[in-house]
């Protein structure tokens, strides 16, 4: 993904390092492998956890991004993500306003929120161990950027669209706020048994994959941006953050009444189908049926 040149975003808020959090090393968010895997990409939603959808430098050179005091020196590489990670964000603030003007709607940005280790939010506390998340509550996405470096390591998913996707999947939910979907979604889940609320949080999760799909899109066309190989990062991550691909790899076996994002099946299917088509007419999980999805 080529962003060389490319503006970074001021909806940015940086509380990495901050006192509050609690930080962790390399060594400490292998400690929490696990958890991250289990707990945010296999069994327990963050949109349960916390009422929420969901769900990859001291100082920047010429950043936009906001710095709060007391933070400690980051290494080069972690400027160099966190500084793609605005970039990233800008591009979807571009796209989504062009795709809400096409539609007759104004888009209001989402803000995200570097951290690490644990945070606060609307939604109620958040930890690294939950990976990336958006909380409808603040209208804000909270990263832990040694995420990627887990998502890398463990899973393989690598590259740089790789991580963007799952920006951009966060970024989804946040459309499917505006969009009121995210709300109805949730009206609807409220009372369910905890197998009928899985089935639709999958269905806010595949919403959110083909709206990373239909960013994707329009970032190809808008900024000539992206080639094949992108494209299959994209792609190759969605399958192995699919519940099914997670639950065997951690277990041994899956469990489908569990699944709150989709199977990797499911999630590829609709990345795909946002980055083939960018069109918002074909961005309906709800009222399909499932065997469908």
């Amino acid at each position: 993904m080529n962003l060389t040149g490319r503006r970074q975003s001021s909806n940015v808020d940086d509380r990495r390092g901050m006192s509050g959090s609690q930080m962790m090393g390399f060594g400490g968010v292998a400690g929490v492998l696990i958890a991250v895997v289990i707990a945010f990409l296999t069994g327990q939603d963050p949109s349960q956890a916390f009422q929420q959808a969901g769900g990859l430098e001291a100082i920047f050179s010429n950043s936009n991004v906001t710095q709060k005091d007391g933070q400690r020196e980051f290494t080069p590489e972690e400027q160099e993500l966190a500084v793609f990670a605005s970039q990233v964000l800008a591009s979807t603030e571009d796209v989504w306003t062009k795709v809400f003007s096409d539609m007759g709607r104004t888009y209001k940005a989402p803000t995200m929120v570097l951290y690490t280790g644990s945070v606060s939010t609307a939604c109620g506390g958040g930890s690294a161990s939950m990976g990336p998340f958006y909380c409808s509550g603040d209208e804000k996405l909270y990263i832990d950027l040694t995420f990627f470096t887990e998502m890398k390591r463990t899973l393989g998913a690598d590259g740089d669209f790789a991580f963007a996707y799952v920006i951009a999947h966060e970024v989804g939910h946040h459309v499917e706020h505006l969009l009121g979907d995210l709300d109805r979604a949730h009206s609807q889940m409220a009372g369910l048994s905890e197998t009928q609320a899985n089935k639709i949080s999958v269905r806010i999760e595949l919403q959110a994959d083909f709206y990373a799909g239909v960013w994707g899109y329009h970032e190809g066309k808008m900024f000539q941006s992206l080639d094949e190989s992108d494209l299959q990062e994209a792609i190759d991550c969605a399958r192995v953050i699919g519940d099914n691909y997670l639950q065997e790899k951690a277990r041994g076996y899956s469990q489908p009444e569990s699944f709150t994002h989709g199977t990797s099946a499911q999630r590829m299917k609709w990345l795909k189908l946002g980055l083939q088509t960018g069109d918002m007419n074909r961005r309906d999980t709800y009222s399909i049926a499932e065997r469908e999805l």
